[in-house]
């Protein structure tokens, strides 16, 4: 399996994301830098974490004008498989390959902390494996991670079940307390109609390593490379 491994200026999750899935996963990766166009025969394309171009205008909203974006959007257009990791969301969000938007956190202020996500669905590639119900100790890291669509795309998303993750707490109840950004149902990561683009605002890079004591993020990792087509 060939991963490609997006870096804009000002990510800065992209070489935890590689060591993940080279030197951890045993993944073949390349880096795929903003200017270029080519998206050298991928399987797979990640947008990883980080505050591509500052964050200015919005988070995402000038990432999505990169040369190497026409082409990630043509290859999920086509089928490709691509994940969007919380600023890698917002790109995804501002790029319109995946419905809603991330506003700023209900707080007004960054946080940084693990939070527990419980998945909805088994039906993705990226979640496969998963335990639904089951709450994963997963970081975040965002100012801007509060998941908003409004009520006809909510509607959609759940009757086409959309929805990757929930907030939760540590039982895996999906509670108003355990949100911890505002996000609309308590979501934290969804996919497309297709089930080919996957975003998500925990870092699951961050929960793979058992050297950092914790590996509930690998799962997902574990769960793409396996069904991947």
């Amino acid at each position: 399996m060939k991963i490609g491994v997006v870096i804009f200026p000002g990510s800065n999750c992209d070489h935890d994301m590689i060591y993940v899935l080279n030197k951890l996963l045993k993944q073949e990766v390349v880096e795929l830098w903003h200017k270029t166009t080519d998206t050298k025969g991928c399987d797979l394309i990640v947008l990883p974490g980080g505050f591509s171009y500052g964050d200015y205008l919005r988070s995402g909203a000038i990432a999505r004008l990169s040369p190497i974006m026409k082409n990630v959007i043509e290859f999920a257009k086509k089928g490709g498989y691509v994940l969007g990791v919380c600023n890698g969301f917002q790109v995804l969000t501002e790029s319109k390959l995946l419905d809603g938007a991330l506003l700023h956190n209900n707080t007004q202020k960054f946080i940084c902390q693990n939070q527990f996500i419980t998945p909805q669905t088994n039906n993705t590639i990226f979640t496969k494996e998963a335990t639904i119900g089951k709450a994963y100790n997963i970081p975040i890291a965002h100012g801007e991670g509060n998941f908003f669509a409004d009520n006809e795309t909510l509607k959609r998303l759940n009757d086409n079940d959309q929805i990757l993750f929930r907030y939760c707490d540590e039982k895996g109840n999906i509670t108003p307390e355990a949100n911890p950004n505002g996000s609309v149902e308590n979501i934290a990561g969804i996919t497309n109609k297709t089930r080919n683009v996957f975003g998500m605002m925990p870092h699951p890079e961050r929960a793979s390593d058992k050297e950092l004591g914790n590996t509930d993020g690998s799962i997902f990792f574990e769960s793409i490379i396996k069904h991947i087509k």
